[in-house]
This record gives C-alpha cells, sequence and structure tokens, in this order.
C-alpha cells in the first residue's frame, strides 16, 4: 500500500473521532445530568450540592439532578460514578472521605487517582468538636481529662469510617493520647441528630450543621478543626489553640467525573461550577455553612488529590484503621 494512502487510512478516522468529540463537548449538554452525592440528604455537602446543580440547571437550561446514594462512607455512590460512562452526564460530588477510602477500604473496587476524573475542588469546610450539654467538658482541655479519668468510654459519631469527620477524630486522637471510640453513621447529619439526642457524646460535625444546636443550646461547641477561627463562630477557639498543638484536620468538598470524560467538557463543568459560586444565592449558603470557596482548575485539584491520599493514608496507618 503507498504511503499516502497508509496515511489517509489512518488519520482519517483519528481526526473523525476528534471532530465527534470536539463537536460532542460544544453540545454539552444536551440531556439531563445526574450529580451523585454518596451521603444522605440534608447534609453540609448534599445542601451545597444542591444550590450549585441549581445554578447549572439555570445556566444550561437542563435539568442537573441531585441523587442521593450513602453508604460505606461514600463508597457506594463513588463506584456508580466510576461505572458510569465517561461522557459527562453522570457527576460525583465528594468529600475528604475518598481520599482515605484507598487506605480504609484495603478492598475498594476502584481506584481514586485513575478512576475518576478531577474537575475541580468546591470548598474547604472545617468541623466543629461539638458535645452533648449533659458532658461535663467546657472546653477541649476538660475532654482530655475527661476521657484520661474514664478511659475508653466516651464515642464520638461520625459519617463514615474514612470520613472527614473520623479522621478528625482519629486526628485528635493521635495528637491529644484521648482513647475516645467511634461510632459510624451514614452522613453527617444522622451523627449530628444522634449527638444531639445523647445517643453519643460528641462528634465533629461541619459547621452549617452545628450553629443552630449550638445557638440553642442542644450542643455545646469546643474547637474548629481548621488552623484559624472560623468567621460563622468566631467565638470558638481552634483546637489546635485549644490544647492540642498542631492539630489541623480541614474537610473538603469537590466535583468528579468518570475517568476518560473528555477535557472539553470537563473544562465546561469546571467553569460552570466557577460561576455558581460566583452567585449570590451560593454565597450566601457558603458564607452561612462556614465553607470557604476554593475552585481552580483540574490539573491544581488533581495534584491536591494525591497530596490528600497520601496525607490521610499515613494517619490512617498510624492509627491501625481499616474497615472490615
Amino acid at each position: 500500500m503507498p504511503f499516502r494512502t497508509l496515511l489517509r487510512t489512518l488519520l482519517v478516522p483519528l481526526l473523525l473521532c476528534a471532530w465527534i468529540g470536539a463537536a460532542g463537548a460544544q453540545g454539552y449538554p444536551e440531556k439531563p445530568i445526574t450529580m451523585i452525592v454518596p451521603f444522605p440528604a440534608g447534609g453540609s455537602a448534599d445542601l451545597i450540592a444542591r444550590a450549585v446543580a441549581e445554578h447549572m440547571t439555570g445556566a444550561w437550561k437542563q435539568n442537573v439532578l441531585v441523587a442521593n446514594r450513602p453508604g460505606a462512607s461514600g463508597n457506594i455512590g463513588t463506584e456508580s460514578v466510576v461505572r458510569a460512562a465517561a461522557d459527562g452526564y453522570t457527576l460525583l460530588y465528594g468529600t475528604t472521605a475518598i481520599s482515605s477510602s484507598p487506605a480504609v477500604y484495603p478492598k475498594l473496587g476502584y481506584n481514586v487517582l485513575t478512576d475518576l476524573a478531577p474537575v475541580c475542588l468546591i470548598v474547604n469546610q472545617a468541623n466543629v468538636l461539638v458535645v452533648h450539654p449533659s458532658l461535663p467538658a467546657k472546653s477541649v482541655k476538660d475532654l482530655i481529662a475527661l476521657d484520661r479519668s474514664h478511659p475508653s468510654t466516651l464515642n464520638s459519631a461520625s459519617a463514615g469510617i474514612g470520613s472527614s469527620n473520623h479522621l478528625a477524630l482519629v486526628l485528635f486522637n493521635m495528637l491529644s493520647g484521648a482513647k475516645i471510640g467511634h461510632i459510624p453513621y451514614k452522613g453527617a447529619a444522622p451523627a449530628v441528630a444522634e449527638t444531639m439526642g445523647g445517643h453519643v457524646h460528641m462528634t465533629f460535625a461541619p459547621v452549617a450543621a452545628a450553629v443552630p444546636p449550638a445557638e440553642s443550646g442542644k450542643l455545646r461547641a469546643l474547637g474548629i478543626s481548621s488552623l484559624k477561627r472560623s468567621k460563622t463562630l468566631p467565638n470558638v477557639p481552634t483546637i489546635d489553640e485549644a490544647g492540642v498543638a498542631g492539630y489541623e484536620a480541614g474537610g473538603w468538598n469537590a466535583m468528579f467525573a468518570p475517568a476518560g470524560t473528555p477535557r472539553d467538557t470537563v473544562l465546561k463543568i469546571n467553569q460552570a461550577i466557577h460561576t455558581a459560586l460566583a452567585s449570590p444565592r451560593v454565597q450566601d449558603l457558603l458564607v452561612r455553612s462556614g465553607a470557604e470557596q476554593v475552585t481552580g482548575t483540574p490539573e491544581e485539584f488533581a495534584r491536591f488529590l494525591k497530596e490528600e491520599v497520601t496525607k490521610w493514608g499515613k494517619v490512617v496507618k498510624a492509627a491501625g484503621l481499616q474497615a472490615q
């Protein structure tokens, strides 16, 4: 076969595929999109996801539908996105839990770093250490002293094994020497509800979930997990300044797509999220929820995710934490 003929034979299909892919990205979205939130409705991540989805719906004139698929600390919902078609019509609203899953779940059915396409970080969100008001602890130091006087009797609720509030507890125990037990639930909302009901002693709650019960006296806020105080709870000290030196366990929310999603489509979603976060309604929600807008490029998020997987992998290993 002549070289030119061979070249045409090889190049034409490649160019056609590239043209089809570009055309598809330009027309995206042409049908409704499903945004999976791998935690129950009503939690902080769910509320922000719904606000972002509502803005994207208006901008694109296509429904962006939020579907809650809780279970296994977010792994059930995450795996459903991993297995979805890489066309941008199934998205994942993920949290910090995804970065600890490789270490916590040795038989995880997907690879966090290769089976998902990072779209962008959305917000950073600190957790608040809150206790039931019946607990005789008015400060972080009081809580540590109480734990030492009654070893292995206190317990803390979380959104699930490997979730940001579980990791916050693990790090708290490691740095303070406390031995507070862990009780996992299927999301932050039920974890807070169980703490308010007195069924568990404490939890590391998202700021949005902690403010109303803390203000009403149904929970007592002892410390913030970030290195700086929350504008929403300015009188609550950081756990670091409250006596656990070097403590920092911030959480984050981010958007993912299945690996292999066309780059043009990923960039279009990324831009839509940036626009949504700039809207007055979403900005107001972020202020009320104590969340800090982050955003950035897919490449920046990919680098950050790799660092988080390494960081929390070391913490999980040091703590001997592993799901059965």
